[in-house]
């Protein structure tokens, strides 16, 4: 698991392809990145599922609810699939756009 901090935004990225350990790691350190914005890297995860995304679920919604951003970058996934209540992108570029428009919203009060 690499983390990468740039300003309000946290990117975790995994680097052992291994999924589960990932999800676990991620869900056990999520109270050090709480106060962040979120961006949960899995661009080289070529073995995802649509319900392997629906298991950051619990998490999004935390963090929707401490006014950040949490948003998923997988690169080949049916996007229509996916819950809408999840964030989910292609790439990371698309990822810092969101949480700029998101930030802008909250800032706005929406």
């Amino acid at each position: 698991m690499k983390v990468d901090q740039k300003g309000h935004t946290v990117t975790i990225k995994d680097t052992q392809g291994d999924f589960k350990s990932f999800l676990e790691k991620v869900t056990q350190q999520f109270k050090t990145f709480e106060k962040q914005n979120i961006i949960i890297d899995l661009s080289a995860d070529d073995k995802l599922t649509e319900s392997d995304v629906k298991l950051f679920l619990p998490l999004s919604k935390q963090q929707k609810k401490a006014k950040k951003s949490f948003i998923i970058v997988v690169s080949d996934l049916d996007f229509n699939a996916i819950s809408d209540k999840l964030a989910v992108v292609p790439s990371l570029l698309e990822a810092h756009d969101i949480i700029e428009m998101e930030e802008i919203e909250r800032d706005l009060g929406f």
